[in-house]
C-alpha cells in the first residue's frame, strides 16, 4: 500500500494511492483514524483493515471517488522523533577521501546516527530557507523508515517486522553552518535544523517484495535493489542503489532501540547514498580538477528525487525576505 498525508480545504486528511488515484480512507468505511500517528498506533489490525479495504475498491466492490485539489504533505508530517543513519560506505569513503583523511575504520564495526529536528519535517512542495542556509545549500538522496510496532532492545534478526513503510528522504544540509558547529565535535545541529524532507508515500514492505536481496556479507536484514536517482533542475546529479546500504536497516534498528522504546511514527534515515549530495560530489569533482566550480542548491532550484517503488519527490527552493542572520553574529 501506498499511504499518504495530505491537506484540503485547510485540514489534514489521511488517503491511500491506488492505481495512480489518491482516496480518503474514511470514503471507504471501517472508522479509521484521519491522523498517521493514531492509525500507526493501531498496528496490525488497522494495516490488514485497510488492505482488505483497498482490495475491495480495486474489485469494485467499495465505491469511492478519488480526491482532487488537494496537496501532499509529509507522509507522517509530525513524527514522533527523527534518526539518520550513515549506511553507505561509498558516500563515508568518498567523502572523507576528498577530504584527504583515510577511511575510519569504526564504520564498519556498528552503525551510527544521529537525531535531527523531528519538527522541521516537510514534504512534496517549496521549501523556505534563510540567508546562511544558502550558504553551501545541499541536498542528500536517502530511504528513511516509519516505525509501525513499538519496541525495545529489538535484535537485527526480528528488526524488519518493526518497519511499517519506507518513503524518500531528503536530508537537507546547510554546509557552512554544519562544518562550522562540527568544528567543535558537536552535531551537527543547525546544519540540518530547517528541513528535513520525506514523501510522497508511506509504502509497506509487502510492495517491496519483487525488490528483495541478500544484505551485504556479514550483515543481517532485508535489503531492497532500488535506483535511487535525482536531478536539480531536470539534470541527472546523482545515481545510487538502496543494495548499495552496508548497514541494514535492521541493524540500524538494533542499535537505535538499545536501551530505548522505538515507538510507531518514529523516523529513521538511511544516511546518504554513494553520490547523493552535492558536498561528495564537489569534492570528487575538485579532487579530478582544481579549476572546477563547486554547485550548490540556489534559489529558485527545483529538486527532484525518484526511487524505485518509492515513487518520485520533488521541492522547490525558495528564499525567505530577510537578511537575518546568524553567521553575522560571530565573536
Amino acid at each position: 500500500m501506498k499511504i499518504a498525508s495530505y491537506l484540503k480545504n485547510s485540514k489534514q486528511h489521511l488517503g491511500i494511492n491506488v492505481q495512480g488515484k489518491l482516496y480518503n480512507i474514511a470514503s471507504l468505511g471501517g472508522n479509521f483514524p484521519s491522523d498517521v500517528l493514531a492509525f500507526l498506533d493501531e498496528g496490525e489490525t488497522a494495516m490488514q483493515s485497510l488492505q482488505t479495504k483497498t482490495q475491495q475498491l480495486i474489485n469494485g466492490e467499495i465505491k469511492a471517488l478519488p480526491e482532487n485539489d488537494f496537496h501532499l504533505l509529509a507522509p507522517v508530517p509530525h513524527p514522533r522523533s527523527c534518526r539518520d543513519g550513515y549506511a553507505f560506505r561509498q558516500h563515508v569513503a568518498s567523502a572523507r577521501r576528498n577530504r584527504g583523511i583515510e577511511m575510519i575504520k569504526e564504520f564498519d564495526q556498528y552503525p551510527i546516527f544521529y537525531f535531527t529536528n523531528h519538527q522541521a519535517i516537510q514534504g512534496p512542495g517549496d521549501i523556505f530557507c534563510m540567508p546562511d542556509h544558502f550558504e553551501q545549500l545541499d541536498f542528500e538522496l536517502e530511504v528513511a523508515i516509519v516505525i509501525g510496532k513499538e519496541g525495545k532492545n529489538i535484535q537485527a534478526k526480528n528488526a524488519d517486522a518493526h518497519i511499517a513503510g519506507f518513503t524518500i528522504m531528503n536530508d537537507m544540509s546547510a554546509r557552512k553552518l554544519q562544518m562550522e558547529e562540527m568544528l567543535l565535535n558537536l552535531g551537527p545541529a543547525k546544519g540540518k535544523d530547517f528541513s528535513t524532507v520525506i514523501g510522497p508515500w508511506l509504502v509497506t514492505p509487502d510492495e517491496l517484495k519483487p525488490f528483495l536481496v541478500a544484505p551485504k556479507d556479514g550483515h543481517t536484514g532485508n535489503n531492497y535493489n532500488l535506483s535511487m536517482k535525482c536531478w536539480v533542475n531536470d539534470q541527472l546529479v546523482s545515481e545510487g542503489n538502496m543494495a548499495d546500504m552496508d548497514w541494514t536497516f535492521a541493524e540500524i534498528i538494533e542499535r537505535c532501540s538499545y536501551g530505548v522504546t522505538l515507538y510507531p511514527g518514529d523516523v529513521i534515515g538511511s544516511g546518504t547514498v554513494g553520490t547523493g549530495c552535492f558536498l561528495e560530489l564537489n569534492g570528487t569533482a575538485k579532487l579530478n580538477n582544481p579549476q572546477y566550480q563547486p554547485q550548490w542548491l540556489k534559489e529558485g532550484d527545483v529538486v527532484k528525487m525518484m526511487i524505485d517503488g518509492l515513487g518520485t519527490l520533488e521541492n522547490t527552493i525558495r528564499a525567505e525576505q530577510t537578511d537575518w542572520s546568524i553567521l553575522a553574529l560571530k565573536k
